[in-house]
């Protein structure tokens, strides 16, 4: 493939854009817009990530929102790579024993006091500067998307139900005409100038206990006063010559970690076996789904495969939420993450004080080890990574949920195995394994072949949501960069 494709405009691949500055790519155009205000104003790759995530959060809250999550991989300027796990628990109530959708199946939202270590940790400009895009599209208005109006409408009885009659984003997305948001603005604009405590302490934090008890919940005010942020070490796995780093646990991060591991040990592989070698490892992955929390220590653990057959394993579902942001920096700091509220609008559960919706986490309990429990974190969908070799680092992170750990993979075999430019490999048509299906784009090279293995194709338009949406940024030789994926609404821009 001609490096053109890395740069000519000409082409319907999505270019690599070279940065002076710093470089953002995120799941909606008016988040790189915000990380690139940031980055402008003297604010590193974190400050920039902060800003897009808050942004997206005002601009998409089907899929993300402060009463949601945040996971993030911050590689600094050293190469040393931090992990930060802005999840939250389920409700300490003893009584919490099965998450279902509403009030019960609310986690502590973790994201805000993510911003905040971040900020602290690894930023340069304080959290207050870093909200302000987010602040102003509150007051002045935003357009929402064909999508979130689609959302809205498709989850109207549950959002009735969580007390969100009176939502404005539902009557601005309906109206497609420019919706302020006053009780986000100004809780956005306080949680800049005090800091977390204004979110999980007193009257917010009261507030959201009393949407959460209104619907049947159990989550209160003494579980937001006890979160913490988890902040530690990466898994990381040795790949092609580089090195992979993913999220720890309480993720599946590690199942592409193993994915990668087990690839790399198979040698050589015949270019018209690769998918199928690439769909049995994540399918194989899956069934260690349960037992994430054990890390790195699965990285030992062997994925046995047929390589002349499909075994159509159902484990990975059908979850298609969440989105991503990645940034860089000239200083040589790259940022991985992801923000979800997990279902579209989460549990549609309404804290009208504050202007957001509530996440539905807890339904990712599943079956032992990873059980329904008081005081729990679940295991998490939310997979970013970064990439290292040679004099180059990138973020890689979509949405997708169990479609994530698939699509990295894809990318990241095409980059390595192929020789693929990273903008060609994020391009490329993709597949993804869905409870003993192939879901499969209509132009991918591999069908016939696929079939022919014993695979069970469904075929999907190319740009079809189920094949995510891939949000990349990254420092080589000294120089910033971003690409972003053509699906969904994922956009780029650089300083």
């Amino acid at each position: 493939m001609p490096e053109t494709t890395e740069t000519a405009y000409s082409s319907v691949i999505r270019p690599k854009l070279a940065g002076n500055l710093g470089a953002v790519s995120a799941g909606h155009p008016m988040g790189a817009a915000a990380a690139q205000q940031i980055l402008a104003q003297g604010g590193n790759a974190v400050d920039a990530a902060i800003a897009a995530q808050a942004a997206l959060c005002v601009v998409i809250p089907a899929s993300c929102g402060l009463g949601g999550d945040a996971l993030v991989l911050i590689r600094e300027q050293d190469g040393s790579t931090t992990a930060i796990n802005g999840t939250g628990k389920s409700p300490s109530d003893p009584a919490f024993v099965e998450a279902r959708d509403g009030g019960l199946a609310i986690a502590v939202p973790g994201i805000v006091d993510a911003w905040q270590v971040m900020a602290e940790r690894f930023g340069r400009i304080g959290l207050g500067q870093c909200l302000a895009p987010a602040i102003s599209l509150c007051e002045r208005g935003v357009r929402f998307g064909a999508d979130l109006a689609r959302a809205a409408s498709r989850h109207g009885g549950r959002l009735d139900g969580g007390g969100a009659q009176g939502w404005v984003v539902r009557s601005g997305a309906a109206s497609r005409e420019p919706t302020t948001q006053p009780a986000l603005a100004e809780l956005l604009r306080t949680i800049g100038e005090r800091g977390r405590d204004v979110f999980y302490k007193g009257d917010m934090a009261d507030a959201i206990e009393r949407a959460v008890r209104t619907c049947g919940g159990l989550l209160s005010a003494a579980d937001l006063s006890s979160h913490a942020t988890h902040v530690c070490e990466p898994v990381s796995t040795p790949w092609n010559g580089g090195c992979v780093s993913v999220q720890p646990p309480m993720t599946q991060g590690v199942l592409l970690a193993m994915c990668l591991k087990a690839l790399g040990a198979l040698g050589a592989v015949a270019p018209d076996l690769l998918d199928h070698v690439m769909i049995e490892l994540t399918g194989a992955s899956f069934d260690y789904r349960n037992r994430v929390e054990e890390g790195a220590a699965l990285l030992d653990v062997p994925l046995e495969i047929d390589l002349q057959r499909a075994s159509q394993r159902s484990g990975p579902r059908a979850y298609l939420h969440t989105t991503g942001v990645a940034t860089s920096d000239a200083e040589g700091r790259v940022v991985s993450s992801l923000i979800s509220v997990f279902d579209e609008f989460g549990s549609c559960v309404f804290v009208p004080e504050g202007g957001f919706v509530l996440n539905n986490r807890a339904q990712g309990f599943t079956s032992a080890p990873n059980e329904a429990a008081p005081s729990k974190r679940p295991v998490h969908t939310l997979a970013p990574a970064i990439v290292e070799k040679e004099g180059r680092a990138f973020a890689l992170a979509t949405p997708g949920a169990d479609g994530q750990i698939q699509t990295l993979l894809q990318i990241i075999a095409r980059l390595d195995l192929e020789g693929l430019p990273l903008s060609e490999a994020i391009h490329r048509p993709r597949w993804r394994s869905e409870a003993g299906t192939l879901l499969i784009a209509e132009n991918h090279p591999m069908i016939c072949a696929l079939e022919a293995l014993g695979h069970k194709t469904v075929t999907r338009a190319d740009g079809d949501t189920c094949f995510g949406g891939v949000v990349c940024a990254g420092i080589e030789d000294g120089a910033p960069f971003a690409v972003s994926d053509w699906r969904r609404e994922v956009w780029s821009g650089v300083v």
